[in-house]
């Protein structure tokens, strides 16, 4: 079969079964298959697909038609310009939280950032973490995670990125890894954010990927507020602390860290769509 006839006929299918973007989706999931990337797929187009490369295609363009994420499929997904390796035992990171990180390096270009190491509380893949590495290249980072799986896809990706020697990998349920004492200049985290409700309502895409990583219980919120009680503890006067948050949870979550003395400088920054999505909090005194 010539490569355009069976990108085309994908597109379709890609389309039919409610999939966004199917050109795009067709194009990388053969660019993958061939190992092409997408200007050499283009470019390939009049080619013959070999009867391997067919059959890989078939297997893996049916998983997709299945709504499982392309990133699982091809176990990988771009972000901050680069390539990170995933599973479904890790969220797939998301532009959102790139806007998450280009808050921080502007902060922390603006104000600076007292001496100490830096935490990322929810590792999952550690995309946030090696970019904190790379970016900050004078600070210690550690990345905390639940899952004993992320935590290997994590460090498989500090590897990859050659940031792994600064790079302290822990297993706790949020600041249970880590002992109470005052030491940290920044804390980032992507918590666990979406309602009931919401859960309820998922994309198909999204309900492959790991629940614990998505679900904040039965308002959203129940791991902010364990984080506002936790984080102050840990942090040095003047450190900042940074978050993901849902789009409608802004008022919630500066009530809930106004009520911590510790804190002060509580601010929501918009993202590029106009949506409330970045916490910021300092660590006063």
């Amino acid at each position: 079969m010539i490569l355009k006839q069976l990108y085309l006929e994908s597109v379709q299918r890609l389309a039919d079964a409610g999939v966004a973007e199917p050109q795009t989706e067709a194009a990388l999931l053969l660019g993958h298959v061939l190992s092409y990337s997408r200007t050499q797929f283009f470019l390939a187009l009049g080619q013959e697909i070999s009867p391997q490369h067919l059959s890989l295609f078939h297997k893996l363009l049916s998983r997709r038609l299945l709504r499982e994420p392309l990133a699982y499929i091809t176990a990988e997904q771009e972000f901050w310009s680069l390539p990170f390796t995933v599973s479904p035992s890790v969220l797939i990171p998301r532009p959102e939280t790139e806007e998450l990180l280009e808050k921080i390096f502007d902060t922390v270009r603006r104000e600076g950032l007292v001496p100490g190491p830096v935490l990322d509380l929810g590792a999952g893949s550690g995309a946030i973490t090696v970019v904190l590495a790379r970016e900050l290249q004078e600070r210690q980072v550690f990345g905390v995670d639940l899952s004993l799986a992320a935590l290997g896809v994590a460090k498989g990706n500090t590897v990859r990125h050659q940031v792994q020697p600064r790079i302290f990998l822990l297993n706790g349920d949020w600041l249970t890894a880590i002992r109470q004492e005052r030491r940290f200049a920044l804390v980032v985290s992507n918590p666990p954010y979406i309602d009931a409700g919401a859960m309820n309502a998922l994309q198909p895409e999204v309900t492959f990927e790991p629940h614990g990583a998505l679900s904040g219980g039965a308002d959203g919120l129940a791991d902010i507020r364990a984080l506002a009680a936790q984080v102050h503890p840990v942090m040095l006067a003047g450190g900042f602390f940074f978050m993901e948050i849902g789009a409608d949870q802004q008022e919630a979550v500066l009530k809930i860290f106004s009520s911590f003395p510790e804190y002060d400088r509580l601010q929501v920054h918009f993202d590029l769509a106009g949506l409330p999505r970045i916490f910021q909090a300092r660590r006063c005194c």
